[in-house]
C-alpha cells in the first residue's frame, strides 16, 4: 500500500508514544478493516477515499509497519495489521464506555456533536494532557510534561470543558482537583494507554525473539525470593524484554492495576468484595514469623505472654492485613496489641534493624530466608497462633496482556512449582 520504510523502525516507549499520538488514525484503520475497503470506509466516514488513504499512510509511516494490503476483495490485514486490529477494537470499546459515561454527565447546554466527542476521545494528545493535569495537580507541571506553554495547556483544558459542557477540574488556591467525571475519564485514558503499550510490545516482537515489557506490582508479602528468581529466569529466556517492578501497598497497586498502569500484581488480595473485576490466582501460602537476631536475649527459649507484651516490636503498617492478623493473634492470648517501636514493610530496613537492635520483627520467613539459613537471625518460638496469608498473582479480568507479560507470569508460576517440589 505504500513504499516501505525510509524512517527507522520504532520500538519500546517511542513506538508506544507514536501509537498514542496516532489514535485518530488507529480509529480510521479500524473503520477500514470493518468496512472491508478504503472506498466503503470513506462512505462510512463521509470523507474522500484519498483522505482515508492518507490517514492510513500516516499511521503506517509513524509506527513503521505495513498494516494492510489491497487485493481484489478490498483490504487484508498483514500480521502487524492483525495485532493492531485487535488492540484497536479494544481501544474503541474502552472509549465507547467513556463516551457513554460522558453522555450521561454532559450538560444539556453543550452543543458538541457525537462526532466532536469521538474526535476528542480519539485524540491521544488531549487524553495525555488530561491525565498529566490530573496527576500533576497544576497546569504548569502538566504543561512542562507535555512540552507546551502553560497558556497552551490552560486553553486546551478550557476548550475540552467547553466542548463537553462539563467541569473537569476544580480550580483552587493549591492547584487543580479532578471532578468525578475527570477521574472516570482518566481511568479510561490510562487503559487506552495500556493497550497502546501492549501493542507497541507486540509490534516490536520479531520471529523467535520476544520483546516488549511488563509492569509488575509487588506488595511487601509478594517480595520473596520467588519473584527475583522468576525475573532472572525470564531474562535468561528473553533477554530483550523490559521488566518494571513497582513496590507499594496493595491498595495502591490494585488501583493502578485497574487503570492498566500495572499488568499484574504479586501480593495478598483484599477482601472478596474489594476484588471485583480482578482475577485472583493463588501462588503460595506465606507464614509470618517472629524473627530476631541470632544472639538476641530471647533467642534461646519459648516466649511467654509477658515477653510478647514487654518486647520492642518492628511491625507491618497499622492497617495492613498482616498487622491485623498479628493484633488478632495477640488478643486471643488475652493481651492488648503492643505499640510498635518501628513500623515498616521495607525489607532492607527490617534486616538492618533486626541485626543491629533487640527488636522483634513480625515478617515473612520466606523473606528472611538468607538470614535464617546463614544463622544471622532466628525464628522465635511463641504462643501466637499461626499467622499466614495467601499470596496471589492478580490481574484485571478484561486485560489482554502482551506475550512478554505472559512469559514473565509463566516464569513466576514455574518458580512457585519449583519451590514446592
Amino acid at each position: 500500500m505504500m513504499d516501505r520504510m525510509n524512517e527507522p523502525t520504532l520500538t519500546g516507549p517511542e513506538l508506544e508514544n507514536a501509537v498514542v499520538r496516532q489514535l485518530h488514525n488507529v480509529r480510521v484503520f479500524l473503520i477500514i478493516m470493518t468496512a472491508g475497503s478504503i472506498v466503503a470506509a470513506a462512505r462510512r466516514m463521509n470523507k474522500a477515499p484519498s483522505a482515508v488513504t492518507r490517514s492510513l499512510q500516516e499511521l503506517e509511516r509513524c509506527i513503521g509497519r505495513t498494516l494492510c494490503e489491497r487485493n481484489a476483495q478490498g483490504v487484508v490485514p498483514t500480521p502487524h495489521g492483525r495485532l493492531t486490529l485487535t488492540r484497536a477494537e479494544r481501544i474503541a470499546d474502552e472509549l465507547g464506555r467513556a463516551a457513554a459515561e460522558l453522555a450521561r454527565d454532559r450538560s444539556r447546554s453543550s452543543s458538541a456533536s457525537p462526532s466532536a466527542l469521538t474526535d476528542f476521545l480519539f485524540n491521544g494528545r488531549k487524553l495525555a494532557l488530561l491525565v498529566q493535569i490530573g496527576d500533576a495537580g497544576t497546569l504548569s507541571a502538566a504543561a512542562e510534561q507535555s512540552g507546551i506553554r502553560q497558556s497552551g495547556a490552560s486553553m486546551a483544558l478550557s476548550r475540552m470543558e467547553a466542548m463537553l459542557g462539563l467541569i473537569l477540574f476544580h480550580r483552587g488556591k493549591h492547584g487543580l482537583s479532578a471532578t468525578q467525571t475527570a477521574k472516570r475519564l482518566m481511568l479510561h485514558a490510562r487503559r487506552v494507554f495500556s493497550e497502546s503499550r501492549h501493542l507497541a510490545a507486540e509490534l516490536s516482537d520479531e520471529a523467535g525473539v520476544l520483546r516488549g515489557s511488563i509492569v509488575l506490582g509487588t506488595s511487601p508479602l509478594g517480595r520473596t525470593h520467588i519473584l527475583p528468581m522468576a525475573v532472572a529466569a525470564s531474562l535468561r529466556r528473553h533477554p530483550d524484554i523490559r521488566i518494571t517492578m513497582i513496590e507499594s501497598a496493595i491498595g495502591q497497586l490494585l488501583a493502578s492495576l485497574r487503570a492498566g498502569q500495572i499488568d499484574a500484581v504479586v501480593g495478598v488480595p483484599r477482601r472478596e468484595e474489594e476484588n471485583s473485576g480482578l482475577t485472583i490466582e493463588p501462588l503460595f501460602r506465606d507464614s509470618m514469623a517472629v524473627i530476631a537476631r541470632a544472639d538476641h536475649p530471647l533467642a534461646a527459649r519459648q516466649l511467654s505472654h509477658a515477653d510478647l507484651r514487654d518486647a520492642s516490636w518492628l511491625l507491618p503498617w497499622p492497617h495492613s492485613p498482616s498487622r491485623q492478623l498479628f493484633d488478632h493473634g495477640i488478643r486471643t492470648l488475652g493481651l492488648e496489641p503492643p505499640a510498635a517501636s518501628v513500623e515498616s514493610a521495607d525489607l532492607a530496613t527490617i534486616r538492618q534493624l533486626l541485626l543491629a537492635t533487640d527488636l522483634l520483627a513480625l515478617v515473612s520467613a520466606r523473606q528472611m530466608r538468607f538470614e535464617l539459613r546463614s544463622g544471622l537471625a532466628v525464628e522465635l518460638s511463641t504462643p501466637l497462633p499461626v499467622i499466614a496469608r495467601d499470596v496471589a498473582l492478580i490481574t484485571r479480568k478484561q486485560a489482554l496482556l502482551s506475550p512478554a507479560a505472559d512469559a514473565v507470569m509463566a516464569a513466576i508460576r514455574d518458580q512457585v512449582r519449583d519451590e514446592e517440589d
